[in-house]
């Protein structure tokens, strides 16, 4: 299999990556303190789709629990099943999380608008994760779920 298959961009592949999905780690979330933030309402918006969310924030070392939902540090340290990674960082604060995320082995990792690394995407894609790039996951939910 090419490592080019695992970059989805086609609706059909968004969709069946959606349907697969049930426990999303969010990279960079934020508490419930920031909740005009996307980096917040967006997992907010995927948990009151029935998604779990598992909260792994960079910032807020105060912070134990976002969204009644226990915060860990590290991807690694999630002790369930990670389907996908959702990440808000910025496309330069990626590399650093890059082997922590392939140690966690989730099916995916979801870069949200505006977030685009085509580095990293090659690296996780070759790791045989899936990867999107650049696209919101709460307007892509909407669109093609509802």
């Amino acid at each position: 299999m090419d490592w080019r298959d695992n970059i989805l961009t086609t609706d059909e592949q968004l969709r069946e990556l959606l349907l697969k999905t049930q426990t999303i780690a969010v990279l960079g979330i934020k508490p419930e303190s920031h909740s005009a933030q996307a980096a917040y309402y967006v997992p907010k918006y995927m948990a009151d789709e029935g998604k779990t969310i598992i909260p792994v924030p960079v910032y807020y070392p105060e912070v134990t629990e976002i969204m009644g939902q226990a915060v860990y540090r590290k991807l690694t340290d999630v002790p369930e099943k990670i389907d996908m990674v959702n990440v808000f960082r910025r496309p330069q604060d990626i590399p650093p999380h890059i082997d922590d995320i392939i140690a966690a082995k989730p099916d995916s990792v979801w870069f949200q608008l505006g977030i685009r690394h085509d580095e990293a995407a090659e690296t996780l894609a070759k790791a045989g994760i899936k990867v999107v790039q650049d696209m919101c996951l709460l307007v892509v939910h909407r669109l093609l779920m509802r």
